[in-house]
């Protein structure tokens, strides 16, 4: 787990992952922005390196999404997918995460409701 702190405590974002079927599940929470880009960025390097290209991010916790978040977001899809690997996001909430609507990522990023929902896609396309 990694934890970024706001100057008055409070946790800015919040990283925990999990590894169901081989996938890494990211669950993240907090803040994906400027302020929090590079440890996100680091979390996202480091869990592919260790367990693969496969990878899940449950956006479920975001509560504010910036487009250099997105940016980095779409760079880790292409890169597990160059890497033969599989990748979706689950739990986008458009109030959070608007940014990908207004760029037209969301109807091309792979999408899924649940963690559960985007496995179960992923065991199809195996």
């Amino acid at each position: 787990m990694t934890v970024s702190e706001n100057g008055d405590g409070s946790a800015a974002l919040t990283l925990e992952s999990a590894v169901a079927g081989g996938v890494s599940v990211i669950r993240v929470r907090g803040l994906l922005d400027a302020t929090t880009r590079d440890q996100f960025a680091d979390y996202l390097a480091a869990e592919a390196a260790e367990h693969g290209p496969d990878m899940v991010l449950d956006l479920s916790g975001v509560t504010f999404m910036d487009s250099r978040a997105l940016g980095l977001i779409v760079h880790q899809w292409q890169a597990s997918t160059a890497g033969g690997g599989r990748f979706a996001l689950t739990g986008v909430e458009y109030a959070k995460t608007r940014v990908m609507w207004i760029t037209g990522l969301a109807q091309r990023l792979p999408l899924y409701d649940t963690v559960d929902d985007a496995l179960a896609a992923f065991d199809r396309s195996a």
